[in-house]
């Protein structure tokens, strides 16, 4: 599943492509990739795409909608629509004369203030994904949303400290849990506590202050050199340019399981925590 960086890169190449057009047309091809709370594709016809932008594992693009066609979204504050790519979302965008694709689940047609034209698609071939289209004031009607917690590259070391104060899971199911801090997934979980040299299976409240410093450092750390290599590409990530990220060659330990430790040189191991399997070496991690 695309993490923060993938999803900071997706937004990052997809801007240029999308921002300032206007939605001339849109079309949902697949029910289930709609939340029920959400707009209609076709309600966001006349909106524009101001900006696009990111929270946690969260693809949003902002919308305009003061000439929106829709009666009743016209008008409208603070519109966006959030995509969760999940396993195998996607977006990019295409020509005009280009057909959706086998498992392309929303279509929407693109207009800038040159006139030039394109279409936005949607894809998502396992159909995980979900679009939801709203208000504020939908979003907030919304579970995930609503319980999402703070941005890990925002947080300070005293908000990071009393996210994990009390916590007796073990600290890698800490850091997956998107209520305590959102965006961080399975590959920069396991890369983030290597760096930090704190075992997987810690309970997160034993962490000394030394060891959450040097974590949310590690952390940051992490996910700011994923993002500058565009994200880890294992099986299905793709940019908006359709390009593969970099970060997977750079892996200290996520997937290399009975490989060298690149620290120390003993084997790594891999357990399962928070019922994900998690990759570690015994003895840098303490």
């Amino acid at each position: 599943m695309p993490e923060l960086p993938e999803v900071e890169t997706v937004a990052r190449t997809l801007r240029p492509h999308v921002q300032g057009s206007v939605i001339t047309g849109a079309s949902l091809l697949r029910d289930s990739s709609l939340h029920p709370l959400s707009l209609r594709p076709e309600d966001l016809q006349g909106c524009t795409i101001t900006d696009v932008g990111r929270r946690g594992k969260l693809l949003l693009l902002e919308l305009d909608a003061a000439q929106a066609t829709s009666p009743h979204v016209r008008g409208a504050t603070g519109l966006r629509l959030a995509v969760h790519l999940r396993m195998t979302g996607r977006l990019m965008t295409y020509s005009m004369d280009t057909p959706p694709g086998t498992h392309t689940r929303c279509v929407f047609d693109l207009a800038n203030a040159q006139g030039q034209k394109r279409r936005l698609f949607f894809d998502d071939v396992r159909a995980f994904g979900l679009l939801l289209a709203g208000t504020p004031q939908t979003m907030q009607r919304w579970d995930f949303w609503r319980e999402l917690g703070p941005e890990p590259l925002e947080l300070t070391e005293s908000a990071f400290f009393a996210r994990l104060d009390g916590k007796n899971a073990a600290i890698k199911a800490v850091l997956l849990d998107q209520k305590v801090i959102a965006g961080v997934g399975n590959i920069y979980a396991d890369e983030c506590l290597f760096a930090a040299g704190i075992d997987p299976r810690r309970k997160a409240a034993s962490l000394t202050a030394a060891q959450r410093s040097r974590l949310l450092t590690s952390l940051k750390d992490v996910l700011l050199l994923s993002i500058s290599q565009c994200g880890s590409s294992i099986r299905d990530y793709r940019d908006a340019n359709g390009n593969v990220g970099a970060f997977q060659n750079s892996f200290a330990v996520y997937g290399r399981s009975g490989q060298a430790c690149r620290a120390c040189g003993r084997a790594l191991e891999k357990v399962k925590v928070a019922g994900r399997a998690t990759v570690y070496c015994p003895h840098c991690q303490k």
